[in-house]
């Protein structure tokens, strides 16, 4: 048995890289019996007579794996976020940011289109000022200035990282400004509705230069909060997470229990407004999930 990392997956077949190349495969029948589901990212053993007939034998354990999109073993995700073209959403951010801390994977936020800025500029400069505050690495990026794409460069270096975002973010865009000659498929917004087209069908690992992969992956504009319980939503929260212990009460949920610090931080500006609206509309969805089964 030979062993490799699952580098696509696409119409049934698993294309499987080792240090002799790439070989598509079929998943083996009692993967259905046992509930697994290969995925893009996974370390798997196989076998395969040649380059086009294979069967994955068996999945490694994963240290992470994301429904939306399906992958595995990420380190880094990359969430493109436009300035403009469309609008900065940092509701949207947030949510994106709480799922990938609740699967222990470490968010790289990538503004994109900073060229397009013109009024907006003061605006976002504030909300990159606010997430560097809180720790995370933001990076400013344009596919037309050229060192803006060499200051992302370093972040995939032995990495394997996921791009992430809503549709027409320009993820593609920058995947084609880090490796020309992939040539992926991008299109244009919709005027009428202010978002992009989905470009990207399937995910794929692809290799890089500086070491690692980056994974392209189909853009979607909303993301559910499955397997995450409402009380421990402050987790992923970090200006919320660091005063989980200085509460009145304990399990404080910081929704409406008396003498709560967070609400207090939030009140003194010292957590914004903005971060506290989103926890609060996201705990009760994911309580509105869980009285709805």
């Amino acid at each position: 048995m030979a062993q490799g990392r699952i580098v696509k997956a696409l119409s049934g077949f698993y294309y499987v890289e080792n240090e002799d190349g790439i070989f598509q495969c079929r998943g083996r029948g009692n993967f259905r019996n046992r509930n697994i589901t290969p995925l893009v990212g996974d370390n798997v053993h196989f076998e395969a007579e040649n380059r086009t007939d294979g069967y994955v034998l068996e999945v490694f354990e994963r240290k992470n794996e994301l429904n939306r999109p399906p992958i595995s073993n990420v380190d880094q995700a990359i969430l493109v976020f436009s300035t403009e073209e469309p609008s900065f959403s940092s509701l949207l951010l947030d949510r994106f940011l709480v799922h990938v801390e609740a699967h222990d994977i470490e968010p790289i936020i990538c503004l994109s289109k900073i060229d397009l800025l013109e009024e907006n500029q003061k605006q976002i400069q504030a909300f990159e000022d606010d997430y560097r505050q809180l720790k995370y690495e933001v990076v400013s990026t344009s596919i037309f200035v050229e060192e803006t794409i060499e200051k992302l460069r370093p972040y995939l270096q032995n990495k394997i990282s996921v791009f992430a975002g809503q549709s027409g973010v320009g993820k593609s865009s920058l995947l084609n400004a880090l490796r020309p000659e992939l040539n992926i498929e991008t299109a244009p917004i919709s005027k009428s509705l202010g978002r992009g087209k989905h470009t990207t069908r399937h995910v794929e690992l692809i290799p890089i230069d500086e070491g690692g992969y980056v994974a392209d992956t189909p853009g979607f504009s909303a993301l559910d909060f499955e397997g995450i319980e409402a009380e421990e939503l402050t987790l992923f929260f970090p200006e919320m997470r660091k005063h989980i212990n200085d509460c009145k009460f304990r399990g404080c949920t910081h929704v409406n229990e008396p003498k709560c610090v967070v609400r207090e931080k939030v009140t003194s500006g010292e957590i914004t407004s903005y971060r506290y609206e989103h926890y609060l509309q996201f705990f009760e969805e994911i309580k509105s999930q869980k009285r709805r089964y």
